[in-house]
Formats: structure tokens, sequence, C-alpha cells
């Protein structure tokens, strides 16, 4: 009887785990739907915009810092981390201060 109560345990544990990935993945799978519905309505006028007149930096109106800050400024808007204590990690709650920090610099 102890050994099903302890098989059972790890059952719901495996569960538990198995639905926060599912959770997590259907965060990741909204967010990178909506960035690609974004990409593609905004697609045109940023190729037209970006051959017509400089750098799509310059276009946005801020000062063109070089394509390293704008590639991890973009994946920061893609939903996640970019500082160091999370690098890489879907950001779940909002905003980071650590990432924000590191984009004000």
């Amino acid at each position: 009887m102890g050994a099903l109560y302890t098989e059972l345990g790890e059952i719901k544990r495996h569960m538990i785990e198995l639905l926060e990935e599912n959770k997590r993945l259907s965060i990741e799978n909204a967010q990178l739907r909506k960035l690609l519905k974004k990409d593609s309505a905004s697609a045109a006028p940023v190729l037209q915009a970006a051959s017509g007149s400089g750098s799509a930096a310059a276009v946005q109106g801020r000062e063109p810092t070089g394509e390293g800050y704008d590639n991890l400024a973009r994946i920061y808007q893609e939903g996640f981390h970019i500082c160091n204590v999370n690098y890489g990690h879907l950001r779940m709650e909002g905003d980071c201060l650590f990432c924000m920090s590191f984009l004000n610099k």
C-alpha cells in the first residue's frame, strides 16, 4: 500500500510538471503568434522606410547604437529576458528591472 501511495505521489508531481510546461509553452506560442502577426503586418512599411533613408534606427527617431543593441531590444520585445540573471528565459510577469536597466544604458 505504501509503494502504491509513493507511486501515486510521483505521478501527481509529474502531472504538475507537465501542466506547468504546457502553460508555459501555450504562453510562448501565443506571444510568437502575436509577434508573427505584427511582423507580417508591418514588414512592407519597414522595408520601404529602411531602403528609403538610412538605417532603421534613424527612421525610428533614435541614435543608431549598433546592431547588437537592436537585436537585444528585439529579443526583449519578443518576450525574453536579456539580463544576465535570466538570459533567454521567457518573461512571464511583465517587464524585468534588470533588462530595463540594461536597455537604458
